[in-house]
């Protein structure tokens, strides 16, 4: 009788296609490089910095509020907002997603005058700003104007809508303010998203545009 034995070779039976180990599953391709920039909400004592940061961030905003005490009087004007009941005292932040690829981080500055030490600071970094402006207090926006003219950051003029309107036009409030027509200047309401989201886009084109400018000039 033939013995029973193994009909393949040595080594086990043969490796077949079906058999070989699966070739890996391709790699993704590179996904798109996220970039983040640093923007600045400044403006006036009570003009809605703070408001404008709270009503675009996508995370829960940090707020650094106080409550106003009788050590604020004789320093801050509150004729045109009589109910307003804390301050900022050193800065907010927020954050907003543009797009897939751009992420903006806000730092709104302090309004009162006391302390602007810290706006500095506050700018480092900063590719822009948007300024806040309350047309029954334009004056109260000309110091923050010539802090970022003198620092050349590239910046827009946002005229808040208090009580939902705008009594103003953009060319009237140019003129009263004199500011020169390559400026950007939007309409915004500081408490909807979509306006102030739309104000940030105003500000980006702006700083990517100057951008680019200063480098053609070299």
């Amino acid at each position: 009788m033939d013995s029973v034995g193994s009909s393949y070779p040595v080594g086990g039976p043969p490796v077949t296609p079906a058999m070989s180990r699966p070739s890996p599953a391709p790699r993704p391709g590179p996904t798109p490089t996220t970039i983040s920039a640093k923007i600045v909400v400044a403006g006036g004592f009570g003009v809605g910095k703070t408001t404008f940061v709270g009503s675009v961030s996508e995370i829960d905003p940090l707020t650094t509020e106080a409550v106003m005490t009788e050590a604020s009087a004789g320093h801050d004007d509150l004729s045109a907002t009589p109910n307003k009941q804390t301050t900022t005292v050193a800065m907010d932040f927020g954050r907003v997603s543009l797009d897939s690829d751009l992420i903006l981080y806000l730092f709104g500055t302090p309004g009162q005058h006391r302390f602007w030490f810290m706006w500095d600071d506050l700018v480092r970094g900063a590719i822009g700003a948007v300024v806040l402006v309350d047309t029954r207090r334009l004056a109260d926006c000309f110091s923050a104007i010539d802090f970022f003219e003198d620092r050349g950051l590239p910046y827009v003029v946002g005229l808040n809508a208090f009580d939902g309107h705008q009594p103003h036009r953009i060319e009237d409030v140019r003129e009263a303010m004199s500011i020169d027509p390559a400026i950007p200047i939007v309409l915004c309401d500081a408490r909807n998203r979509e306006s102030t989201k739309q104000t940030l886009i105003a500000l980006v084109q702006h700083a990517m545009a100057a951008r680019m400018a200063a480098g053609a000039r070299r």
